[in-house]
């Protein structure tokens, strides 16, 4: 089985940038700066026999580039924070794209979580710390609703492999997808 999701690259500019953000919030633990990434759709663990079909469904989609801008941080674990983000400014575009994607996956059989897609480039993944320090990464994350950053030209979509390891997620490029 190959664990398998589709997502956007943002360019090295960007990845300097977040990196220097990650050294700034008072995170447990840090999402590697080579692997920032923004998730369009995760398909799950997927045989092989499957890969050629995804493949074919992704290079039928059509969409024009675009440009992308980050806005602000954000948490998911409500009250047990888990995870911190860099949120990404509403963008049609992207939302038309990440439908797409997820819409030309399940015409294949995927099954795909139902979940409503919240665009972000997620910055450190932990588990749920202490209440003294939930609420410092707390205060952290909001103090940084001013982050702006961008552009961040659209121009292809990635499908990676993510292996899991005990130091974290590495993630196999194999397959670049040009919008246009």
């Amino acid at each position: 089985m190959t664990r398998v999701f589709v997502g956007l690259e943002p360019p090295e500019t960007l990845r300097t940038l977040l990196a220097l953000q990650q050294q700034l919030l008072p995170l447990p633990s840090r999402v590697a700066p080579e692997t920032l990434h923004l998730t369009l759709v995760f398909g799950g663990e997927q045989p092989p026999s499957m890969l050629a079909d995804i493949d074919d469904a992704l290079r039928a989609i059509r969409s024009a580039p675009f440009e992308l801008y980050l806005q602000g941080f954000g948490l998911f674990g409500g009250a047990r924070p888990r995870a911190v983000w860099a949120g990404v400014a509403p963008s049609p575009a992207l939302g038309a794209l990440q439908a797409r994607v997820a819409q030309a996956l399940r015409g294949i059989g995927l099954s795909l979580p139902a979940r409503r897609f919240v665009a972000h480039v997620t910055l450190g993944r932990f588990t749920p710390p202490p209440p003294d320090e939930a609420m410092r990464i707390e205060r952290a994350v909001a103090e940084g609703s001013g982050f702006r950053a961008g552009p961040w030209p659209v121009h292809d979509m990635v499908l990676w492999e993510s292996r899991l390891s005990h130091r974290g997620a590495h993630y196999i490029e194999l397959a670049r997808y040009p919008l246009g």
